[in-house]
């Protein structure tokens, strides 16, 4: 049975990175939920350069600079942690950056997610890289009489 929301109701918000968000919670204290939550940030900072969430240049540079000081607290493999900072450095650039940055940070922490979380960063790199493609749009031909 369907039931109609009211109008006045808001709509769910859309949570991208569910699988990240558990691997973190699951994985005991220490290296492997070390790595999925320094890539859940890297990751949402990705996605805000996608141009749909309209976050503004300064506002994502500004965040990146913090996002790298937490980043330094945590103690990331030596094989991680370059791919991330240079993924969170790439996030206040251009989607074609940002795709860039995911495809080696991906590289970097492949062993250390689950297949659904591998799943998640694959479908952002995606959205980058569709958001990157150059928009061909049709045109309409006008006949005159």
């Amino acid at each position: 049975m369907l039931v109609a929301q009211p109008p006045y109701a808001l709509t769910p918000p859309a949570f991208r990175f569910n699988a990240l968000a558990s691997l973190a919670g699951r994985a005991a204290i220490g290296g492997r939920r070390e790595i999925a939550l320094a890539t859940y940030l890297a990751a949402r900072l990705a996605q805000d350069a996608l141009p749909d969430r309209e976050i503004p240049q300064a506002s994502r540079v500004e965040r990146c600079a913090h996002a790298k000081q937490w980043l330094a607290a945590l103690a990331l493999p030596a094989s991680v942690r370059p791919a991330l900072v240079d993924l969170i450095d790439a996030s206040s650039k251009e989607c074609a950056d940002v795709s860039k940055g995911l495809q080696a940070a991906i590289a970097a922490v492949t062993e250390s997610l689950d297949k659904n979380a591998r799943a998640e960063l694959v479908d952002l790199a995606a959205a980058l890289d569709a958001s990157n493609a150059p928009q061909i749009t049709q045109t309409s031909v006008t006949q005159g009489t």
